[in-house]
């Protein structure tokens, strides 16, 4: 081992580049490109949440704010998770706002894992997970889910997995990246096999906004779960807010103690102005919100439609702005596909493999994009198949 090579711990060096962040390098400086990849709402923050941001700064309110966040932004997701599901969270000891769920994912890895501790990640999943679970010295235990059963963890699945070092099992719906979600009788059936295992669940429910086919039902407000449950949510899809950085955790009193703590040394607080802004979220933004739902539906049924036609067998999603497509009758791995549409037809889109080991035959394509743009780059994906046809 050379000398320089010390100056980096085992642990970052061992770690992966994000798959996505990796490949959309290669999108830098091209021109004309469509982009179908990164998940970011292509809405502009609706005009009435950043201008509460705005009239925060014109009023200077520019300072730091309490660890755990505004108590004005806590008591409006008290009041806000109660109507949705009554959920019942103390706003002084178990609702904590983090800078995005981001961080929100990390704190709580970092409250509840020790050294030889597993937890059960089910993939196709969102890229940060097995990683930050790395970074505390755990072990993330991958459940592999099935393109024919719709993508959906089984009761069963949990059970075969599970053992005596599993410390927590994580679950995203709607589901990034194959838009799968769960009815309330299937969320019974999954917390029947936690509850027997004693695991906590960390339940990354951000694309909850973002349902289409039935009501979401939050985790924790099934029977017994609220006490094992970590609820993050936070205002990035939903609201169009990705650069605001605002998301928040509720939970039991001792692990919401122990995800402040590791906050107040790290993070410290989430930007005041992005509080106060998600503040008006909650309270005015309902209209936005429903807009811009119905519209990520109508491009949902196109993209689907669109895909299948085309030979890119999928399922319709359920939820967020993801639709995840096999690509296996191309005979081109997932990689190479999304390099060679990138290259000839300036579409860019995520191979699956980026989602977990065993997805080399699988994009992730995201239809947050002008319904125009949508229509062109399958026009574009028509046009590379024809001239791959084997």
């Amino acid at each position: 081992m050379k000398s320089r090579d010390l100056r980096i711990s085992k642990i970052a060096n061992d770690l992966p580049p994000s798959g996505i962040r990796e490949f959309f390098d290669l999108v830098l400086g091209m021109k004309d490109v469509i982009s179908l990849g990164v998940g970011e709402p292509d809405f502009v923050t609706p005009w009435n949440i950043r201008e509460a941001g705005i009239f925060s700064i014109e009023g200077g309110q520019t300072s730091y704010t309490s660890n755990k966040g505004m108590m004005k932004l806590r008591l409006c997701i008290k009041r806000h998770v109660k109507n949705l599901c009554d959920i019942r969270y103390d706003a002084n000891n178990q609702i904590l706002i983090t800078t995005g769920v981001s961080e929100g994912l990390d704190l709580a890895f970092r409250a509840i894992l020790n050294r030889g501790d597993n937890v059960l990640i089910p993939t196709p999943s969102y890229v940060a997970y097995a990683p930050l679970v790395y970074l505390c010295g755990a072990k993330a235990k991958i459940i592999r889910t099935d393109f024919h059963d719709g993508f959906k963890l089984k009761p069963e699945m949990i059970e075969n997995f599970a053992d005596s070092k599993t410390k927590a099992i994580v679950l995203n719906y709607p589901n990034n990246p194959t838009g799968t979600s769960y009815t309330k009788n299937e969320l019974q059936a999954l917390a029947r096999v936690i509850k027997k295992r004693a695991m906590i669940v960390i339940s990354d429910e951000v694309y909850s906004q973002l349902s289409f086919d039935f009501k979401h039902t939050p985790f924790a407000s099934l029977p017994a779960m609220k006490e094992r449950t970590i609820y993050l949510n936070g205002f990035s899809k939903g609201y169009a807010m990705t650069g605001w950085r605002v998301g928040y955790a509720c939970g039991p009193v001792d692990i919401i103690g122990a995800m402040t703590k590791i906050h107040q040394y790290s993070m410290l607080c989430a930007p005041i102005m992005s509080q106060l802004a998600a503040v008006e979220a909650l309270e005015n933004s309902k209209n936005s919100l429903d807009e811009m739902c119905r519209e990520y539906r109508r491009r949902r049924e196109f993209v689907f439609k669109g895909l299948n036609e085309l030979g890119l067998s999928c399922h319709r999603p359920q939820g967020a702005f993801y639709i995840f497509a096999s690509v296996k009758k191309t005979h081109l791995s997932c990689t190479e596909f999304a390099k060679r549409l990138l290259k000839e037809e300036k579409v860019a889109v995520v191979p699956g493999i980026a989602f977990g080991n065993g997805l080399d035959s699988f994009i992730r394509i995201a239809y947050a994009a002008k319904f125009s743009d949508l229509k062109e780059a399958l026009s574009r994906i028509a046009h590379f198949l024809k001239k791959h046809r084997r």
